[in-house]
């Protein structure tokens, strides 16, 4: 009898990803390599923040490499009806809508959809209700559609040498079944209702055509966008393809409020498209201090020093902004942290300099 050590499977998985995006010509250096980095990271985080929580920091690897393979095996241009393939719609009552639209908020998967791609889905979706003890999918089955929980409880269930093992559970929330729609693999696992519940599903030619396609392109664009940066030049090849899967896209119009002075401080931005001003206040006076385009970013100041924003960033016409939420941006622009702090220097004798 043997256990396995807590967070092997999420490492290993990650680890993997890793080598197969940059696919080196010696694994074993390789893996020395990542290994070390890995573990200069988490020393880096215990001197930081003076303790460390490696049931969260698992949860981050699983969440990055859940993002990471999410479009890898799906290429659209290869995709033969691609946006003239037939809409599929199953008709909801105004209730089931709405409790859709709440559940689907959850899911990763959904941030790359635009207004159109996401009302399309919310079409092609159809509810399942499940009775207690039901398999709502069964390990080594073939994939067939993807699952998003509206509410009920559900075991994750996986086959050990012979023995099922729950290995963790949904509770009226979250997803699954992606992995097997899109690389074409077996169920990994069996998910199994412990209650009764209702499930909303997507086949998986839907699946694949409008969700996959979505993160593709939003991959795409964004590691275009990283790739402008000169900051950003620190990182390794995996590094901004993981920052890429991070970012999620915000809209705003003329004169919208980003972030505010005085703030605390929850993300870092990149500016997408469109403009930004920056605007500092003292004494019931603004004045505007710099104007950012498309490539630039903002609010790294805050999220280094741990401090409020100093500063406000007003939307110049429709703009749109990639944010890194800050357990992103901690775990993620670790290579890029010293330049981040020589520039904190040059900000910080400009913004003396203004309030004086």
């Amino acid at each position: 009898n043997f256990e396995i050590p807590k967070g092997l499977t999420m490492a290993l998985q990650e680890f993997t990803v890793s080598l197969i995006k940059e696919r080196p010509s010696n694994i074993y250096d390789f893996a020395a390599n990542y290994f070390t980095k890995l573990l200069k990271e988490k020393e880096r985080l215990l001197n930081d923040e003076g303790d460390y929580d490696e049931d969260a920091e698992v949860s981050k690897l699983r969440y990055a490499k859940r993002q990471s393979v999410c479009a890898e095996s799906y290429q659209p241009e290869e995709d033969e009806e691609g946006e003239n393939a037939e809409k599929i719609v199953h008709p909801k009552t105004e209730e089931q809508r709405q409790r859709l639209e709440i559940s689907v908020k959850s899911s990763f998967l959904f941030k790359a959809l635009d207004e159109d791609q996401t009302i399309e889905v919310l079409d092609a979706m159809f509810e399942r209700k499940v009775d207690v003890n039901e398999d709502v999918i069964v390990q080594g089955d073939d994939g067939d559609n993807f699952y998003v929980i509206d509410h009920g409880t559900y075991d994750i269930i996986v086959d050990v040498n012979g023995t099922p093992k729950t290995v963790a559970t949904y509770t009226d929330s979250g997803s699954f079944g992606e992995l097997a729609l899109m690389y074409n693999t077996p169920r990994a696992a069996t998910i199994t209702a412990r209650t009764e519940g209702v499930l909303w599903a997507l086949d998986r030619k839907t699946f694949r055509r409008i969700l996959l396609s979505a993160s593709s392109k939003k991959r795409k664009m964004y590691e275009e966008l990283i790739a402008s940066v000169e900051m950003l030049s620190e990182l390794e090849s995996y590094e901004r393809t993981n920052l890429a899967d991070a970012l999620e896209s915000k809209k705003f119009k003329e004169n919208e409020v980003i972030i505010k002075q005085g703030d605390d401080a929850d993300a870092f931005y990149f500016v997408e498209k469109g403009q930004c001003r920056v605007i500092i206040q003292k004494d019931n006076e603004e004045k505007e201090v710099a104007r950012l385009g498309k490539g630039d970013y903002f609010g790294e100041l805050a999220l280094v020093t741990h401090s409020k924003r100093a500063a406000s960033v007003y939307a110049v016409g429709d703009t749109s902004i990639a944010a890194l939420e800050v357990g992103a941006f901690e775990r993620l622009l670790g290579p890029c942290m010293e330049i981040l702090k020589r520039n904190m220097t040059q900000y910080q004798d400009v913004a003396d300099k203004l309030h004086n």
